[in-house]
């Protein structure tokens, strides 16, 4: 039953129904505004979606999901029980890695059963790994909550006793090396090294250029857990879709917006083809450089933010695959033998990479439903450049030969004659389906120590009522970080 208010005067608009704009939604519902959501799309979720198959379920975008209690949040907020609507369990295991060479280390969410896993095969001493998991902690700890929770272009962020301790310990931030150049001076081993350097792809950065502060990330896995919703990653979205409803969200598919009216220095409604919608709050959720440059084109644009460095994308293969592989659990790596010259060709937009690193993902571990009996739902994906005008066609198959090789000689097997069913999708598709720049996966790169200061705010400064959320604005990708974008922009925006 709808829980709106006949005292809800006020419009808000959200254009775009990703992750941040169902949690924006939700917010401003609770906060006392009417909300309309205008989608493009038949479907919510923006990049979390997911399709069948042939039998089989993929979750179409992200796969990850950490940070549940920003979800839950949500719920909360609006006086509902999250287990009412959503569901999801805690993996004891966060990832299994694999190399060329052979070895395969199982990282336990556990911190003393991943030291001593590193430990014996990878011949770390178990203190260390544990010694670098406190530093990614503690790193969290001193400036997690100013870079993630809060806007850094108010001057209300700065003024306060987090920042002050944070600044008297800023040493222990590693803000002056790269992400790299920290992990090869604490951890040593090639193996390890690169293990934590590969968390600069969760935001779609390259750790030999990305500043050391993003060395806290493995504190997301190894502090607080990895997790999947009962019914797969695209249970976030369904759930939050339900919530924002039951609140009196109006979400509007197939209802491309074409402009922000902008009157007197104030955001006053939209225009979409055959019809103009006023608002008092005009929130956009989607990526920062089509909003300016479709949505706002008599606004002058914030060139030196719009033309940073873009993060990478992803092309991703969905196979049902006629077998089932022991070895293998919802989240496994398979490394590059040149981590940092995968990492070259990605950013200077060379194509297909020489040797990349592999991601498969395979929920059917662990919702069975997901795959016929005796089959695995496959979702493989490597990180590429952003479209830049290359032939994704020619591509596409280029790259399947060179993953298939790669996975075979590790897992002993013949994929070709295992997979029954297939889908792709390119940096192409995903620019089309989410208007992203160039199909970035999470806007900007991270590929400068100044990057988190150069993303685009959650609010205008000149024009009044118009806000942005979502994974290309601060303070970044991902599903946390999103859902932290709505938190923040919903609490800048006035009470009706």
């Amino acid at each position: 039953m709808s829980q709106s208010k006949p005292n809800k005067t006020k419009q808000a608009v959200i254009i775009g129904a990703g992750i941040a704009g169902i949690a924006s939604a939700i917010r401003l519902s609770v906060k006392g505004y009417r909300v309309t959501v205008f989608e493009a799309n038949d479907y919510a979720g923006g990049k979390l979606t997911a399709f069948e198959q042939d039998g089989f379920r993929f979750d179409a975008g992200p796969s990850l999901f950490t940070m549940p209690h920003y979800v839950d949040e949500l719920f909360a907020l609006a006086g509902k029980n999250p287990r009412h609507y959503f569901n999801y369990i805690k993996k004891d295991t966060s990832c299994t890695y694999f190399w060329d060479d052979g070895i395969r280390l199982t990282a336990y969410a556990d911190q003393d059963d991943f030291a001593d896993e590193a430990h014996e095969k990878l011949g770390v001493p178990a203190s260390k790994v544990v010694k670098r998991l406190q530093k990614a902690r503690r790193m969290y700890e001193l400036a997690g909550q100013i870079f993630m929770e809060k806007p850094l272009n108010r001057f209300s962020t700065w003024w306060s006793k987090d920042v002050v301790k944070t600044l008297l310990h800023l040493s222990q931030l590693d803000l002056l090396k790269s992400m790299h150049k920290a992990n090869a001076d604490q951890l040593e081993k090639p193996k390890l090294v690169q293990l934590f350097d590969r968390y600069a792809t969760y935001n779609g950065s390259d750790p030999y250029r990305a500043p050391g502060i993003l060395n806290m990330i493995p504190h997301l896995e190894h502090g607080v857990g990895t997790f999947l919703p009962e019914k797969g990653m695209h249970q976030i979205t369904t759930s939050l879709v339900a919530l924002a409803e039951d609140l009196g969200v109006s979400f509007r598919y197939n209802s491309r917006v074409s402009k922000i009216i902008i009157e007197g220095g104030k955001a006053v409604g939209v225009e979409l083809d055959n019809e103009t919608f006023k608002a008092e709050v005009v929130l956009s959720n989607m990526d920062i450089t089509p909003t300016y440059r479709k949505l706002l084109p008599k606004v002058k644009a914030p060139e030196t933010k719009l033309r940073q460095e873009k993060s990478s994308s992803a092309l991703i293969f969905y196979w049902g695959i006629k077998k089932t592989f022991a070895q293998l659990g919802l989240h496994n790596i398979f490394f590059s033998g040149n981590y940092k010259q995968e990492f070259e060709e990605i950013f200077k937009g060379k194509v297909p990479a020489t040797d990349p690193t592999v991601y498969v993902n395979i929920t059917s571990k662990d919702v069975p439903g997901d795959a016929p009996e005796g089959c695995e739902n496959w979702f493989v994906m490597v990180n590429v450049p952003t479209h830049n005008g290359q032939d994704w066609e020619v591509l596409i198959p280029q790259y399947k030969t060179l993953i298939i090789q790669k996975l075979n000689m590790i897992l002993q097997t013949d994929l070709t004659k295992l997979i029954v069913t297939e889908a792709s999708l390119s940096p192409v598709e995903i620019e089309r389906k989410t208007l992203s720049a160039g199909g970035s996966l999470y806007g900007t790169s991270s590929n400068s120590r100044y990057a988190a200061f150069l993303r685009h705010p959650n609010d205008h400064s000149n024009i009044e009522g118009l806000y942005f959320a979502g994974g290309s604005v601060h303070p970044g990708g991902g599903i946390p970080l999103c859902l932290l974008s709505a938190k923040i922009v919903s609490e800048i925006i006035p009470q009706p």
